[in-house]
Order: C-alpha cells, then sequence, then structure tokens
C-alpha cells in the first residue's frame, strides 16, 4: 500500500532583515551623529545577533554604500518607468535623471545631508559610501554620452569624449551639494541650479564655435 507524502509546511517569508538593520542605522546616526560604537553594540540594541548583521553587510560603511546604490536604484527605475522617457533628447533624460534623483533623496534628506559632510572632509571624489552610487551613476552616464554622439546632441572628440563622464560626475556632485545646502521652498534654486548646468554642460559637450574653426581649417588645408 502506497503512504502518502508528507506535506511539508511552507516556511514563513523572513522580515526584511537587511533594511530593517539599514533602517536602524539611519536612525542611530541621525539621532547620534556618528556610527554605532560597534557591531555588537548595534545589534544587541535591535534584539539581534550579532551574526545576523554579517549576513547581509560586512561593515557599516558597506550600509551606507548599500544605501547610497538603492538612492540611485530607485532613481533609475523610475525612469524605465515613465511611458515618455525613451522620447526624451539627451539632454531631456539627464535632466529628468537629476529631477528624479533629488525627489528620491528628498524622502532621506536628514541622511543624505549627513553623509554628504564626509565628501567635504574627505580629498576623495569618491568617498566608501559613494563608490557603488558612483558606478551606477557612470554606467548610466556612458550610455547616454554615446545616445547623444548617435543623435549628434554631443560631439565626439579625439581625448576628450572619454572624459565627458568625469566631468558629469564633477556635475552630479556639484547637484548634491546645492541641494545639501538649499534653504529654498521646495528646493526651487536646485531645480534653477540643475536646469543652468545642464544646459552649460551640453552646450560644452555639442557642437560649438571651436569645432567650427577645425573644421574650416581641415577644409582649407584639403583644398590646398
Amino acid at each position: 500500500m502506497e503512504t502518502k507524502a508528507k506535506k511539508t509546511k511552507k516556511a514563513a517569508p523572513k522580515a526584511d532583515t537587511a533594511g530593517k538593520i539599514q533602517e536602524a542605522y539611519k536612525k542611530h546616526v541621525l539621532l547620534n551623529g556618528e556610527m554605532p560604537p560597534s557591531v555588537f553594540k548595534f545589534m544587541m540594541d535591535l534584539k539581534m545577533q550579532e551574526s545576523e548583521f554579517y549576513l547581509y553587510y560586512g561593515s557599516f560603511a558597506s550600509i551606507e554604500n548599500s544605501i547610497w546604490q538603492k538612492y540611485i536604484e530607485d532613481t533609475l527605475a523610475t525612469l524605465q518607468q515613465d511611458s515618455v522617457y525613451p522620447e526624451y533628447t539627451v539632454r531631456e533624460k539627464l535632466l529628468a535623471f537629476y529631477y528624479t534623483l533629488i525627489e528620491v533623496l528628498k524622502q532621506d534628506r536628514s541622511f543624505v545631508v549627513h553623509t554628504l559632510k564626509s565628501i567635504k572632509k574627505s580629498r576623495e571624489l569618491a568617498p566608501a559610501f559613494i563608490k557603488g552610487f558612483k558606478t551606477a551613476y557612470l554606467q548610466f552616464i556612458q550610455q547616454l554620452v554615446q545616445e547623444g554622439i548617435d543623435s549628434e546632441e554631443i560631439v565626439k572628440r579625439p581625448l576628450i569624449s572619454e572624459r565627458y563622464k568625469d566631468g558629469l560626475w564633477l556635475q552630479l556632485l556639484f547637484v548634491l551639494r546645492y541641494w545639501s545646502k538649499d534653504e529654498s521652498a521646495n528646493f526651487a534654486n536646485t531645480d534653477a541650479a540643475i536646469e543652468k548646468s545642464v544646459n552649460l554642460s551640453f552646450e560644452l559637450m555639442g557642437r560649438g564655435p571651436l569645432d567650427m574653426i577645425v573644421d574650416f581649417a581641415k577644409f582649407m588645408y584639403q583644398s590646398r
């Protein structure tokens, strides 16, 4: 006689432990103005084992890196869900990115401003907490620049084109720092700063008087 296989009970889904640790970390930093003294003490206050922390993070710095990486992931996800976004020009796509990023950061403004202060104290342009964020941003920017070159919104220049992404990274840092100090209602001044800086960058990356001079010089040389 065949025996029926026993049904195994499905394990209840675990709570978002990583997210819980992230939120507790942000709360601690904002209330105390610094990182927790140790992982042991931090997890004890959460009534969790220290070993659980290391299932998700290697250090407090890696928590901050993860938080910042999620900011840009949420920003890009929001843009991808916008049905009109693919129809934008490259300039409009970069504007949309900055505006959307600021909306995402608004939800965590106090923590963001706190972490941005460490950039001022460091000579690095990409401290540990923002390295994952920078990697994702540069990947996005490289695709955008190539799209701009293909559409002729951006001019491909020997040697210089490869550095566009670095200039745009500095632009992003400017936007973040400006926003962190902006006290205008609904950060209207930041919106204006974003528009002006993006327009300037496209004036520099686009076809300008210098390119016309170079083209004319080539023409004159070839016509000799």
